[in-house]
């Protein structure tokens, strides 16, 4: 079995998805499974319009040249036409729920037109529980039929080096790391807000930006916690783990996630996490940090204050967790449930 993996994403600022994607052509690889990576270096996918002719055009013709037996979409769209089976990954359907501040066209086309394509895969595979039974409903609700029977659950990894990386206690300048896009659903202003109420703490936020970031900029300039607020953007791995290595504590406010790819960095990275009681950071976390309201601010400050006046106990929990966390979002098993996952597409 030959398979095409849709790899376009990890180019240029790979997010989760770019991390998710290289995560999962090593771990196939790993299990002998032949996989093609499907890319073209020209295209930047993070432009809307190269996206759209990627999905729809280049990436079916790359598969037919490659003479791939199953074509694996993993970044949550698929072409109208394909000449082989179809395995596609859906790590959520925010477009659907919560971008309406986005542009129409993108709304359309990663949310309606997408959720359309997803009756003609083969197998569908989602990041958790709460993502399945999200796309069921915002099917239903759309009068999409989906089989629940072609649905699996695979939990992303996380990746040998973060779990492989040292901790180094910055005790002189603690700071509270947010990972992940800066975009409204992130909820990345709950923590500037925060900052006002925790004097002793720095906010540093990495990932890509978008206008929100201007927002929360200028939040952070009227609450006077400017100089405590630090946006680093899209960083190399490196600078990432180093960060991950000196953090006092990772925060996940987001409203909406799919699976939450900040929180299981954490965990496997042995940082202490405070993370939103919403969507599937529950089910990812597993009771294995304490959770807040997104929007309550007294929960976020309090939490976060705790840890930093009790470091050494947050360290050890951290600590203690460290290793069933690693297991849990293992890229093996990810593998090995997204290979059963080929083979069904086939029968």
């Amino acid at each position: 079995m030959r398979v095409g993996l849709d790899t376009q994403l990890t180019r240029g600022t790979a997010t989760g998805i770019g991390e998710y994607v290289a995560g999962l052509k090593a771990a196939l690889e790993r299990r002998g499974v032949a996989v093609v990576a499907l890319a073209n270096g020209r295209f930047d996918p993070w432009r809307f319009d190269r996206r759209v002719l990627w999905d729809q055009a280049l990436l079916p013709l790359a598969a037919a040249r490659a003479r791939v037996d199953v074509l694996h979409c993993a970044s949550g769209t698929m072409p109208l036409l394909a000449n082989v089976p179809i395995v596609t990954t859906v790590h959520d359907v925010a477009w659907l729920r919560v971008q309406a501040h986005s542009k129409r066209y993108a709304r359309a086309y990663f949310g309606a037109f997408a959720l359309a394509r997803y009756t003609h895969a083969r197998r569908i595979v989602v990041d958790s529980l709460f993502s399945r039974d999200e796309l069921l409903a915002t099917a239903a609700d759309a009068a999409v039929a989906l089989d629940p029977a072609r649905i699996d659950v695979a939990y992303p990894g996380v990746a040998s080096d973060v779990m492989a990386n040292p901790r180094a206690r910055d005790d002189d300048a603690p700071f509270v790391l947010a990972v992940g896009t800066v975009e409204p659903r992130k909820n990345l202003a709950v923590l500037v807000r925060a900052l006002a109420g925790l004097p002793t703490l720095r906010l540093v936020s990495v990932g890509p930006p978008t206008p929100y970031v201007d927002a929360c900029r200028a939040l952070a300039g009227d609450l006077g916690v400017a100089e405590r607020f630090e946006v680093r953007g899209y960083v190399a791995r490196a600078q990432l783990l180093e960060l991950y290595a000196r953090a006092l504590v990772a925060a996940v406010p987001s409203r909406y996630e799919g699976f939450g790819y900040g929180a299981a960095q954490a965990l496997c990275a042995g940082v202490p996490l405070v993370a939103a009681d919403a969507t599937s950071l529950p089910e990812v976390i597993a009771g294995s940090a304490p959770l807040v309201a997104p929007d309550d601010l007294g929960g976020w400050i309090e939490a976060l204050a705790t840890i930093a006046a009790t470091r050494d106990v947050a360290e050890s929990q951290a600590a203690g967790i460290r290793a069933a966390a690693c297991a849990r979002f293992a890229w093996s098993t990810c593998a090995a449930t997204i290979a059963g996952a080929y083979a069904r597409a086939l029968t």
